[in-house]
């Protein structure tokens, strides 16, 4: 096989497979971010997460009712331990993520790149 193609395949699947590990990474992260709260599932987001801290803010921080993904009302009994709660996934999740995706990219190889799970 002609060098120059044999390198253009592995560069391609190299891309591929790339692609892949980010798109593994990406869907853990997002799995990481779904919250449990009395028995309601959240998904945690910069908008939950500053929705919540204007609220803590203005003082409204018990018995608050919330609408959760699966459009379920529930009441949160103390919302600044709801804040903490969510920031502190929200940032276990982000950081992890960040670091995951940075021993990715510096791997070079589709060997290294498969090696990294």
């Amino acid at each position: 096989m002609d060098e120059r193609l044999e390198k253009a395949l592995d560069f391609a699947n190299y891309m591929q497979t790339l692609s892949n590990q980010r798109r593994v990474l990406q869907e853990q992260f997002n799995e990481s971010l779904v919250y449990f709260y009395k028995g309601c599932q959240f998904t945690i987001n910069t908008t939950l997460i500053n929705y919540v801290n204007w609220l803590v803010e203005k003082d409204n921080t018990e018995n608050v009712i919330f609408v959760d993904d699966n459009e379920i009302p529930v009441e949160v009994i103390d919302l600044t331990q709801f804040l903490e709660d969510i920031q502190d996934q929200y940032f276990n999740a982000l950081n992890t993520y960040h670091a995951e995706y940075n021993k990715l990219k510096s791997n070079r190889s589709v060997e290294k790149l498969i090696d990294h799970e």
